[in-house]
């Protein structure tokens, strides 16, 4: 990465000198990779489902099962947009895997969508007990709480957003730091084959990239329903 550190790189440049990086790159293959799943995984579907449609309507159903236990039945409207986030986020966390290098791992990403999950809380909030009735809650229990109540909620999203950041940022590091000492070690003992690097960062691969992943987008996503849920309640 260069004099960049573990910053994303900037890939190429928009006209005007707009700088466009590994993130936003890495974002956009992902969205296209969700919209052609989409375009094939809701077309043509059959009375008797197969494979594919099995797999699909299995996925659909467990987000909707999982929207409705967290949230409650009443809120099931927020299940294609809690869905989305999951598997977007999945999909985020393990690009790793595949040897790009995850858009969660840039904080502008995790706080982008902690912000929106802010945004959710406070609107649905207000939408659904009435903006006195919702701004009054930041009175209780009693009034001399007010600063606290509102610093409470500010700190909502920046930890939301750290978090996965941290993470999944901390992961990415480990493993660079790993790569980078098993290729010294190989050079060390004479080895231009890099032996070293193929079945021992194998393990943590699995660890960082696709257990620690796919939970933190489970936990990032469990909390945005839970924080929404609490503020219409």
């Amino acid at each position: 990465m260069g004099g960049e550190g573990f910053g994303p790189r900037i890939v190429f440049y928009l006209p005007g000198g707009i700088p466009v990086t590994e993130t936003v790159t890495v974002t956009w293959f992902i969205m296209l990779v969700l919209a052609v799943f989409s375009y094939f995984a809701t077309r043509n579907f059959d009375k008797v489902p197969k494979k594919f449609q099995n797999f699909v309507e299995v996925l659909v159903e467990s987000i909707y099962n999982l929207t409705k236990q967290t949230m409650g039945e009443d809120k099931l409207g927020f299940a294609p947009y809690m869905g989305t986030l999951l598997i977007f986020l999945a999909i985020a966390n393990i690009a790793g895997l595949f040897g790009l290098r995850p858009p969660t791992a840039d904080a502008n990403t995790t706080l982008g969508l902690a912000t929106i999950t802010f945004v959710m809380i406070h609107f649905f909030g207000m939408k659904s007990k009435g903006v006195g009735g919702y701004l009054k809650g930041f009175l209780e229990p009693f009034p001399a709480l007010l600063p606290l109540n509102i610093i409470g909620e500010l700190a909502t999203p920046v930890s939301l957003g750290f978090r996965l950041f941290g993470n999944i940022v901390g992961g990415m590091i480990i493993m660079s730091l790993l790569y980078g000492a098993l290729g010294s070690l190989s050079n060390a003992i004479g080895i231009n084959i890099p032996v070293f690097m193929t079945a021992i960062p194998a393990p943590l691969h699995i660890y960082f990239d696709l257990f620690a992943g796919i939970l933190q987008s489970f936990i990032f996503t469990m909390l945005t329903m839970v924080f929404v849920a609490m503020a219409m309640d």
